[in-house]
């Protein structure tokens, strides 16, 4: 994927977010919620700085493979088990 993808694709998730996060209050300001799971989705609420890890943009890549840019949550929707994606911000926080 080449480096105006990607920046289109991290803008477009912050595009999502500031929409998202005038209907959601309870987001801290530098935070997003995302939901994640393969059958039932469980809200998450993550760093924005998470957006510039190069694991994260992984994740966002798949999103956008899975559902474009229409979520189906109304907020930023990842497409992976939520072990998985524990272990990921686990390490993404650690680093």
């Amino acid at each position: 994927m080449g480096a105006f993808r990607l920046q289109a694709l991290v803008a477009n998730a912050k595009q999502l977010i500031k929409h998202n996060n005038k209907n959601q209050r309870d987001v801290p300001k530098g935070y997003l919620a995302a939901y994640v799971g393969e059958i039932q989705m469980k809200r998450f609420v993550v760093p924005l700085s998470y957006l510039d890890q190069p694991l994260f943009q992984d994740l966002l890549r798949r999103s956008e493979e899975e559902y474009g840019f229409n979520h189906p949550m109304g907020g930023l929707t990842i497409p992976c088990c939520e072990e998985a994606f524990f272990r990921l911000t686990t390490q993404l926080h650690l680093s």
